[in-house]
């Protein structure tokens, strides 16, 4: 998984009924695009992330 700053993150509730939570990459701290990733979500909240098979990174760049 590779992202830049500014592409959307989205993680799938991890059980039913739990919703999903969208958030801005604000930092990459990995090399070349790889997480972990420090993001932003909807609600105001920053949180470091690392990718599991739950997220998906939306391009929002043209590379």
């Amino acid at each position: 998984m590779q992202a830049v700053v500014g592409d959307r993150i989205r993680v799938h509730g991890r059980v039913v009924g739990e919703p999903e939570r969208l958030g801005e990459i604000v930092e990459v701290r990995g090399d070349s695009g790889r997480p972990p990733y420090l993001v932003r979500f909807t609600d105001g909240h920053e949180r470091l992330v690392f990718p599991g098979p739950d997220c998906e990174v939306e391009d929002t760049h043209k590379r």
